[in-house]
């Protein structure tokens, strides 16, 4: 049985490191794409030379050709400028933008059948861009963040109360931003509602960190953004769909009318597996809850028209 492809577009931080965590899970052979000459070819190479000690019969090669997305089951897209510091996800609008039009073209004529996670920010207009580019069924294009607010939010969790944060499940909706929404009666701790070991004083803290969590990272690196929680996050997506794990995730999907939501991107629990964005599930939520996820909802809505009047030229 051959193995799976997958393409990682955009050779940077989170690039190479989702290279070097496929390669120790074994999940396929990658191929990562840049377009700066030598990066994607070194950092494959690198991870190449590692395979005893990782113990990985994975096969890694770098181009800055699309052509060798050719053939690949996922295609994973982080290519775009970072955030720096003193920078919202929304001032990077107009340049990744471009660049994701780009590469969503590039998809759509090399790579028509594959599952398209998307990475770039803002998160929730690049992943509607890259559908509308592509043209590909929303299923099978989604955005990564919701799977990295809720560890995001179920790390602060265990922080805070001194647990394993895999014993954490936490369930953050909304648009990947400032608006995002946590919600308080859907985190638990090895099973027991989190009402039980924290008031929502408490909580409403942790929501604001979470909220601000990029943000908090930006500051310190100075430099660029986060990268290695992404990667992971990404790929536990990926996975999900190669595995046909059925795995419940939120992530940025393309709503149908649930949550009163109709053709836009926005981040929701959803059953993952081959199929892709297989079923949407929809929470019960409190008043000020529902009235939170609006106003993040109304958030996305500003970018996404955006992108629909650049697209229209």
């Amino acid at each position: 049985m051959a193995r799976k492809k997958i393409a990682l577009v955009g050779a940077g931080q989170i690039g190479g490191t989702m290279a070097l965590v496929l390669a120790q899970k074994q999940l396929g052979d990658i191929v990562l794409i840049d377009v700066v000459e030598g990066v994607p070819q070194g950092k494959a190479l690198d991870i190449m030379e590692g395979r005893l000690p990782l113990n990985t019969a994975a096969v890694l090669g770098g181009s800055n050709d699309y052509g060798d997305i050719v053939g690949s089951d996922v295609v994973i897209v982080t290519a775009g400028v970072p955030r720096k510091p003193g920078m919202t996800r929304d001032d990077l609008l107009d340049v990744n933008f471009k660049i994701v039009k780009q590469v969503g073209e590039s998809i759509k004529a090399k790579a028509p059948n594959a599952f398209v996670i998307v990475v770039t920010n803002p998160l929730d207009a690049m992943v509607y861009a890259m559908q509308r580019v592509t043209g590909f069924a929303p299923e099978k294009v989604v955005g990564m963040a919701g799977v990295l607010d809720s560890s995001r939010l179920a790390c602060f969790v265990a922080m805070e109360l001194g647990v394993a944060a895999d014993d954490v499940q936490a369930t953050v909706l909304g648009g990947h931003g400032p608006s995002m929404v946590s919600l308080y009666n859907y985190v638990s701790v090895g099973g027991i509602p989190l009402s039980q070991f924290m008031n929502k004083e408490k909580f409403a803290q942790l929501s604001k960190r979470t909220a601000d969590a990029g943000t908090e990272i930006v500051n310190l690196l100075k430099t660029g953004s986060a990268f290695y929680s992404p990667g992971v996050c990404a790929i536990r997506m990926a996975e999900a769909y190669l595995l046909d794990k059925k795995s419940v995730l939120t992530c940025a999907a393309e709503l149908k009318g649930q949550y009163g939501v109709k053709d836009l991107y926005c981040g929701v629990p959803v059953i993952m597996g081959a199929g892709g964005v297989e079923k949407i599930l929809e929470v019960e939520m409190d008043e000020s809850e529902k009235a939170a996820f609006a106003k993040s909802v109304a958030e996305v809505k500003v970018n996404a028209e955006w992108v629909d009047a650049k697209m229209k030229g």
